[in-house]
């Protein structure tokens, strides 16, 4: 149980001390794993970026994750889940829409038009406050791959065994705090978990961000 989103990346930080001496770049997913990834960066003294992976989530039950998009348009589903909730490729196309506009949103109001780092060569954390299903994650990691680092690594508080196992072949690392038996959110493993705002990324990365 982590009392906040400040005190899970002073956690996360301090179990990848291992890495201290490495060329390191820390990515946050925002919102709420900016929060975590800034309490990382300064650890390492690393630079804080961000990625842009938005969640799909089911009809009915947006919490859901039945995929995810990322700012090039690629989009990454589970497709049983799909076939199972029978989503139809016009909601998917939809909500792909949706989401890549708010995507777009995002950049232009948390960056200013700043453009992104230099990740070839580079150790790049990616960061988020813990994983369920884990395709936000899957996505952002193709997105950074792509990218060309030398080492790619996944650092979560909190996941379910099976997400990290689902994502293993995508990072040459995965890690997480705490692997827990019984999960159901993300939320459950923090006493303080509020959604984090716009101005507070902003602030985070207008303070800590390159």
């Amino acid at each position: 149980m982590f009392r906040d989103r400040v005190e899970a990346g002073e956690k996360l930080g301090e179990a990848l001390s291992h890495l201290q001496e490495e060329d390191l770049i820390v990515v946050g997913i925002p919102r709420g794993g900016v929060i975590v990834a800034v309490q990382v960066a300064k650890r390492f003294s690393a630079p804080l970026d961000i990625v842009f992976p938005r969640k799909i989530g089911a009809p009915g039950n947006p919490e859901l994750a039945i995929g995810a998009v990322v700012e090039e348009g690629e989009v990454y589903l589970n497709e049983g889940l799909v076939k199972s909730l029978s989503v139809s490729e016009e909601y998917i196309e939809e909500e792909v829409k949706r989401e890549l506009l708010e995507i777009e949103r995002r950049k232009r109001d948390y960056l200013g038009g700043k453009e992104g780092l230099n990740y070839q060569g580079k150790t790049v954390i990616l960061v988020d406050d813990g994983l369920a299903t884990g395709y936000t994650a899957l996505a952002a990691l193709k997105a950074l791959r792509k990218k060309e680092p030398a080492k790619l690594i996944l650092a979560v508080p909190v996941s379910p065994s099976e997400t990290l196992e689902f994502l293993k072949p995508y990072a040459d690392e995965v890690f997480a705090l705490e692997v827990p038996y019984y999960f159901y959110a993300v939320g459950q493993f923090y006493r303080s978990f509020e959604q984090v705002s716009d101005e507070e990324v902003k602030e985070v990365i207008s303070k800590y961000g390159n």
